[in-house]
């Protein structure tokens, strides 16, 4: 249609020089359309002068915005500063120039510019937010806003880490709760700290007395992070089945001003379905996902009594923190390397081999044993290129009943295997010592703080109780 259009144009204008040659009036016969007016213009046979809403060479175009044509010249980008048509003011829209060039309309070329210099582009025209991210265009980058649980650059991470509830990983002491229920005569105690995903056990949830009722139960997770989600479980008492039915969630960032989590436009605190019987999880996600240091579940439906066991879902705040692959055995057996391994009883079948140093491996060796205990002993992961790392989850193992675990380590890596950096602590510059297991089971976390890129890692054994034994996994991501 716009070639059409033009071509009228064109027809239109040789016509007038036919009729009027050069020295004739060209707008002796208005050429001009939608009331536009013609004059004798310089150096084109006329000028028609459009009145408000249309433009183009015999006002032939519609305008549909102050930017509709654009007036901007040199590829000037407009930006409508009102609603009404433009005509002949020009305060209603502003051009923003490309490099060399300036005035109302970018009209004017800067002398010693460089007109080559990088024009604005679009940075979300590439599509670059992934699983269903909404692109941002900033002024030479972009930003995604990422639906939960998905976080990083282009939502291509997902938040989604267990946070140490069924594991250990959340200490005893980070747990708390508003009342203790005690039950048969007072022998059984039904503790917050035992309020942990599948706890198996007589007594195995955390359940509120009887008289209290604004129950509750909080998690201290020690430091900010990004929760996603929270799956509940019931438990059992005396044979019959105790769950929360529903519940709402608070968050706090300092443990003394808390906020009821609400989704985004909701004038209410959400409520969240909780579980139907005893054993069966439930999982809901936090979508906005909740930034806080203390969570706190706060029971509103129970069956018999508000009885709990629960994992919470999320990862660091900058969400570098996944599982890096021991566990899933993503990381082969090949990639995992030690100084030395032990042999029980020196026989070959009861080897403990470095590629069993496997988070929650299970079976009669199922751990990574050094063969003497001295602190150059190490246990290697090749990830086989630059990873970020920003932490380490450890665990301990029994040697035919005897409980064996690394009470303390430090972390070394390497770009090439052969040339080594100790993880430095931030304050004293000196080796980092962690702390590590306190028993075979429970795993410990530590956050590497700040996080480093290396293709290898070491986990360096300083301290040991009975004998050097580790399992692991390393959390990070491939930023």
């Amino acid at each position: 249609m716009e070639e059409k259009a033009r071509v009228l144009v064109l027809l239109q204008l040789f016509a007038v020089f036919l009729l009027f040659g050069v020295n004739g009036d060209p707008c002796e016969v208005n050429m001009c359309s939608n009331g536009g007016t013609c004059v004798p213009g310089t150096g084109t046979p006329f000028i028609c002068i459009c009145p408000d809403g249309f433009s183009g060479d015999t006002c032939n175009e519609t305008e549909t915005g102050s930017c509709n044509p654009n007036p901007c010249q040199n590829d000037g980008v407009c930006e409508a500063t009102g609603h009404s048509r433009r005509g002949d003011v020009f305060n209603e829209y502003v051009c923003k120039c490309q490099p060399g060039y300036e005035g109302v309309h970018c009209q004017t070329s800067i002398q010693g510019a460089n007109l080559n210099a990088k024009k604005d582009v679009n940075d979300c025209a590439g599509q670059p937010c992934e699983n269903g991210g909404v692109c941002r265009d900033l002024d030479g980058d972009f930003k995604c806003h990422c639906p939960s649980p998905f976080v990083g650059k282009h939502c291509q991470l997902r938040c989604i880490s267990l946070l140490g509830m069924e594991g250990g990983g959340i200490s005893e002491s980070q747990i708390s709760a508003s009342s203790v229920r005690y039950s048969l005569l007072g022998l059984q105690r039904w503790g917050p700290e035992l309020a942990r995903l599948h706890k198996k056990g007589l007594v195995n949830a955390w359940s509120a007395a009887a008289h209290d009722k604004n129950p509750w139960i909080q998690i201290n997770m020690q430091r900010k992070m990004r929760l996603t989600g929270i799956v509940t479980q019931g438990a059992s008492r005396m044979g019959s089945a105790e769950f929360i039915k529903a519940f709402k969630v608070a968050s706090s960032l300092d443990g003394k001003t808390y906020t009821m989590y609400r989704t985004e436009g909701q004038r209410k605190d959400h409520v969240f379905v909780g579980n139907v019987d005893n054993d069966s999880t439930k999982t809901n996600l936090f979508d906005p996902p909740i930034i806080a240091q203390y969570i706190r579940i706060v029971p509103i439906v129970c069956r018999k009594a508000c009885t709990l066991r629960m994992e919470l879902v999320g990862c660091e705040l900058n969400g570098c923190s996944e599982p890096m692959g021991m566990k899933s055995r993503l990381v082969l057996d090949r990639q995992i390397t030690a100084s030395s391994s032990f042999r029980t009883w020196g026989l070959e079948a009861f080897t403990w081999h470095p590629h069993f140093a496997r988070l929650d491996k299970q079976g009669k060796t199922n751990a990574w044993t050094a063969s003497t205990n001295n602190r150059s002993e190490w246990l290697q992961v090749d990830l086989l290129s630059p990873k970020k790392i920003t932490g380490i989850i450890t665990q301990g193992a029994k040697d035919f009943g005897s409980v064996q675990f690394i009470v303390s380590f430090k972390v070394a890596h390497s770009d090439d295997g052969k040339s080594w950096t100790v993880v430095k602590d931030e304050t004293s510059k000196t080796d980092k010592i962690f702390p590590g297991n306190s028993d075979n089971n429970v795993h410990k976390k530590n956050i590497f703080e700040p996080a480093f890129y290396s293709r290898y890692v070491r986990i360096l054994p300083w301290e040991w109780h009975e004998h050097i034994t580790l399992r692991m996994e390393l959390l990070g991501c491939d930023e």
